[in-house]
């Protein structure tokens, strides 16, 4: 009979599963901040469904990073490459528009910014979880080798 497992063990037994839980909502959420710049989704930039304009630095360049981004994070493609890339564009946002005002985030109005940063940076070293179009691409070409040409 073997003895029950230790909450440690069963917490470390899921923390795959919660990685990718972890990325999918991380990712929702920034591309929910892109459409909202973008397209007016959810109020929009100023919460009456107004937008940024079409190629002003840095705001609409930001926008379409958290739009694609955060899709790329959310489906677990390409995932370590787009949370990098997203990562550093947050961590340039607090730099450069937030902690130019005070140092604290909470003081500043940065802490999504500052909160994003992390938990890209944190996904860039756990990777996508198993939950991924990163891994469901990599298994078909372990499961697919290439081919060689038959030789006659």
């Amino acid at each position: 009979m073997s003895s029950p497992t230790s909450l440690t063990e069963q917490l470390d037994a899921a923390r795959p599963r919660v990685t990718s839980l972890f990325r999918i909502v991380v990712g929702l959420l920034f591309a929910c901040h892109g459409a909202s710049s973008l397209f007016g989704s959810f109020g929009g930039v100023d919460g009456a469904g107004g937008t940024v304009d079409t190629g002003t630095w840095p705001g609409w360049y930001a926008a379409v990073i958290q739009l694609v981004g955060g899709i790329l994070v959310m489906t677990g493609l390409f995932t370590r490459s787009a949370a990098f890339i997203s990562s550093g564009s947050m961590a340039y946002a607090y730099f450069t528009e937030h902690q130019t005002e005070k140092l604290w985030p909470l003081e500043n109005g940065g802490e999504a910014s500052a909160m994003f940063c992390w938990a890209f940076l944190m996904i860039v070293f756990t990777g996508p979880g198993p939950w991924a179009l990163d891994r469901l691409l990599g298994e078909r070409r372990v499961a697919e080798p290439h081919r060689q040409p038959t030789r006659v």
